[in-house]
């Protein structure tokens, strides 16, 4: 599943061609949503294991640039790879993602475990990384067009990526600033940070992608918007990830560019969806004090292409778990 031309394979950018990257066949899963989204499987045939799925009626497919566009994409904040390529193997087996985008990679380019999504297919690599903090990576079984990296508040702290996929949709995997504990941007330097660092990719969205190009943004945005995203929107208001002056910054970005939240797409903003749970709960899944800070944004040219989207809580319980769940959508199945 991912570009399909007139002809039956694509090129890996090695001389090989795998029919296996495209699926031709739309999904036919259709959902009605649960009274908790975070905690109940919706109906409809058998996802993979440990899948939350929200979907809608099967998509026609889509041209663009005379390509056909369907594409399988997963966001997940792995929370250090070298620890954790164990569990990406287990999603990408389960999932079979054709674009994986990873943040806090946690380690310098070079010690990145490219060999290992190699052998699964993942033979085109944009990573950038840094030792013991932050990084991100983009991983796609076909050819960017385009790859490329940005840096906001003139900090080299590896927080953005972008490439330009096969039919010409730019893909943006951002890792905004956690901000600290204090959101008082007066005495904590890294919730002043953070706000900056919205600051600026909000303004650089509103100069320079207003040409009403496809894109689509992911990543741990670092911030809960709605109050369905927390587990108590009265006692979080006050802490930071969803206190007011993020959720305004949050909504600037998406606005700037011109974004449709797709997972909330499929899911009513009266439902609870969480993408993260703390480390320090005894029993994160009995507890259940969840953040939705994962997100996958999607412009409107590609809202209806939107075939599903799917949280795997599950993976939570995984050993040696990140503390954030992978998050996947699909477009033009």
């Amino acid at each position: 599943m991912f570009f399909l031309s007139c002809t039956p394979s694509a090129s890996l950018g090695s001389g090989e061609s795998q029919k296996a990257l495209f699926r031709t066949v739309p999904c036919p899963l259709r959902a009605r949503f649960p009274p908790n989204a975070s905690d109940m499987q919706a109906p409809g045939l058998p996802p993979r294991p440990g899948a939350i799925v929200f979907a809608g009626a099967p998509r026609q497919r889509w041209r663009t640039r005379d390509l056909v566009v369907m594409l399988r994409l997963v966001t997940w904040n792995i929370n250090s790879i070298r620890l954790r390529v164990a569990n990406v193997r287990r999603l990408a087996t389960e999932w079979t993602p054709d674009v994986l985008c990873l943040q806090e990679t946690k380690t310098p380019d070079e010690r990145f475990p490219r060999e290992v999504f190699e052998e699964l297919g993942y033979r085109h690599m944009l990573v950038h990384g840094m030792k013991g903090y932050n990084g991100v990576a983009i991983l796609s079984r076909a050819p960017f067009a385009s790859a490329g990296t940005r840096v906001w508040c003139k900090r080299a702290d590896c927080r953005h990526a972008v490439v330009e996929l096969p039919g010409g949709i730019e893909l943006h995997n951002i890792y905004v600033p956690a901000g600290g504990d204090v959101p008082d941007p007066g005495i904590n330097p890294k919730f002043a940070h953070k706000l900056q660092f919205l600051d600026e990719i909000t303004a650089w969205f509103k100069a320079e992608r207003q040409d009403g190009r496809a894109m689509i943004a992911v990543g741990d945005l670092n911030i809960a918007p709605l109050e369905t995203d927390v587990w108590s929107h009265k006692q979080l208001l006050g802490v930071v990830s969803h206190t007011p002056v993020e959720v305004d910054r949050l909504g600037r970005l998406q606005r700037a560019g011109a974004f449709v939240d797709a997972v909330r797409h499929f899911v009513p903003p009266q439902e609870r969806l969480y993408t993260w749970w703390s480390y320090r709960a005894r029993d994160w899944a009995a507890s259940n004090r969840g953040r939705r800070l994962d997100h996958i944004w999607v412009t409107s040219s590609l809202v209806p292409l939107l075939g599903e989207a799917r949280v795997h809580r599950d993976s939570r319980g995984w050993s040696t778990a990140s503390d954030h769940v992978p998050v996947m959508v699909t477009v033009g199945a």
